[in-house]
């Protein structure tokens, strides 16, 4: 599993997840806080339509941090004001690119916490078709 569609899953997701397995990391390893979370601001490019170009649209308000475990660098980056969740990011993230043994049993969790989330989705989604307006029904 790459790293954006983890990262996603995490954040998309139950936080008990990320909370869950940035702690068994933390029992066996030594994790070393290189920056502890904090905040910042990030522009955010959008595409316009129709010249296709790209532009500012505006700031997001981000929560950042960074670890290391074993000599290899993790970073959890997430919008909104979230430190916890940045930290465990951050300790997942620096677990896989040193390999651990643990990251291993990790992918399960993962997939089962997508399928839930594409579940939880296609429910919000019904729920707002239940609302949608048939105008072609509104002129006989």
């Amino acid at each position: 599993m790459n790293r954006k569609r983890r990262t996603e899953i995490l954040i998309k997701g139950s936080s008990k997840i990320a909370k869950k397995l940035s702690l068994e990391i933390e029992e066996k390893y030594i994790v070393k806080v290189v920056e502890e979370p904090n905040y910042g601001l990030v522009m955010v490019k959008i595409r316009e339509a129709a010249k296709k170009s790209l532009f500012y649209i505006g700031e997001v308000l981000v929560t950042e941090a960074k670890v290391l475990i074993e000599g290899k660098l993790g970073i959890g980056i997430v919008s909104g004001n979230k430190t916890e969740l940045a930290y465990c990011l951050g300790v997942i993230d620096a677990a896989y690119n040193a390999a651990l043994e643990e990251t291993k049993s990790w992918e399960k969790i993962l997939f089962c916490e997508e399928i839930k989330i594409k579940e939880d989705s296609k429910k919000r989604e019904a729920k707002i078709l239940m609302t949608k307006v048939n105008f072609e029904n509104m002129n006989s």
